[in-house]
């Protein structure tokens, strides 16, 4: 039987449907990018945002249409977070929450019975990180390693915390056995992936931190890169930094989540820092890493933010010269403290905000884009786009684009090139 796979949302979920599609391959179903073609269909929710569920629920109209007969699968955050909602979606064959492990087993049960699933099952503060191993697909040249699960920060306009439970992590054993695989299988680069990163080790109650983690996946022989995705700026110590900068590895590329540059904003999202630790925090990477490089998301127009927030948010930008800056409009969403508050910002209001960012930041992207330019740097090539160019990303994640001078493909291999100059949201560059 052949199996069709949506995917919603950020890396972890990308990380757990590769596990459960591996699972399922192995147990003999055939994957398929084509709809029509599909006799089982599972899509992996993400419910950050009202959005995602309303995409969801467009996906599966469009799955049942191209194959009515398939089954389909819906799990993720969307059913445990929303289980009555889910329950509802009778074009579900089987309901299941933020768990896969069920999954292959629940699909050889409907095969058998032809009856209609509900699994979800309530976390609870007793349970473990599931035990997840990938092996290497081939697929991407970079793996991404879900270490983390869970957490128990509860910002006001989040309803993660309620989809994934409470913080969990994945044993260093187990990470190191699941790297020391992806090394062998070709990989060079890990990106170490969860819902709140820097809680890692926090439920093993021995002291076990991320550091702990890094140095781990850094061992291992054959990896050449480690980056960290999105990280809470408030759980990072100085200690931290004084064990990371020692690792030769690990990319000088740092994603602080920061949300707002209003300190009164901050508070309203009980988010647990200030606008003056996190400019500290930022003073410290750059300090201890060279050629750091920092990016973040920021919402706009969440509720009771004024003209004057929004203001100081726009400054805060400036002064801390990221990068590059996710920007997205505040979205209410049920179930959180924030769907409560007053002051709600109107969608023109949100949408204009938005756009001011964009200019500020694009403006600082093309400026840090060009700083590159004169640098020898070292570049993990990922693919040819069918343009004639060659591309790949730095250690700081600066993206870099080599005319090629033949057919033959740089995919999974490092080269020096020198910076010559930038088109569009790319360095450009010869080989040295």
């Amino acid at each position: 039987m052949k199996i069709f796979y949506y995917t919603f949302g950020c890396k972890v979920n990308q990380y757990e449907t590769e596990n459960l599609r591996q699972k399922l391959s192995a147990a003999g179903y055939e994957t398929t990018e084509d709809m029509s073609d599909a006799d089982i269909f599972i899509v992996n929710t993400c419910t950050v945002t009202a959005q995602s569920d309303h995409k969801c629920r467009q996906l599966l109209h469009r799955m049942k249409k191209a194959s009515p007969g398939a089954v389909t699968v819906l799990t993720g955050c969307f059913p445990q977070a929303f289980e009555q909602q889910a329950r509802e979606m009778t074009g579900c064959d089987i309901v299941t929450g933020s768990s896969k492990q069920d999954i292959p087993g629940l699909i050889e049960q409907f095969l058998r019975e032809r009856r209609r699933i509900v699994n979800i099952a309530a976390h609870s503060k007793a349970e473990l990180f599931q035990p997840m191993c990938n092996k290497p697909s081939g697929l991407k040249t970079r793996a991404f390693v879900k270490i983390q699960d869970g957490c128990d920060q509860y910002c006001t306009y989040c309803i993660i915390p309620y989809a994934r439970g409470h913080i969990r992590s994945k044993p260093l054993d187990d990470l190191k056995a699941e790297t020391v695989g992806l090394a062998q299988g070709g990989y060079k680069e890990i990106v170490l992936t969860g819902i709140n990163l820097c809680c890692y080790g926090k439920d093993f109650g021995d002291g076990t931190r991320l550091a702990d983690a890094l140095e781990t996946v850094c061992s291992v022989q054959g990896i050449e890169r480690v980056r960290l995705s999105s990280m809470e700026p408030e759980m990072i110590s100085d200690g931290d930094i004084q064990r990371m900068s020692r690792l030769q590895k690990l990319c000088p590329q740092f994603h602080l989540s920061l949300q707002s540059g209003c300190d009164k904003t901050l508070k309203r999202m009980n988010r647990k820092y200030t606008c003056d630790e996190y400019r500290q925090l930022c003073a410290k990477l750059r300090s201890a890493f060279e050629d750091c490089v920092i990016t973040t998301d920021i919402m706009v127009g969440f509720a009771g933010e004024t003209d004057e927030d929004f203001a100081q948010t726009v400054d805060f930008v400036k002064e801390i010269g990221f990068e590059k800056v996710h920007i997205f409009p505040y979205s209410v969403r049920k179930g959180t403290a924030a769907e409560r508050f007053d002051g709600q910002v109107s969608s023109a209001v949100k949408q204009q905000r938005a756009r001011e960012l964009e200019a500020v930041c694009s403006q600082i992207r093309a400026g840090s884009l060009r700083s590159n330019i004169g640098k020898t740097v070292e570049v993990l090539f990922e693919k040819e786009k069918g343009d004639g160019m060659h591309r790949g990303y730095t250690k700081n994640y600066t993206p870099v684009a080599v005319k090629a001078t033949d057919e033959s493909s740089w995919r999974w291999q490092t080269k020096s090139v020198h910076i010559t100059g930038v088109d569009g949201d790319s360095c450009t560059g010869t080989e040295q």
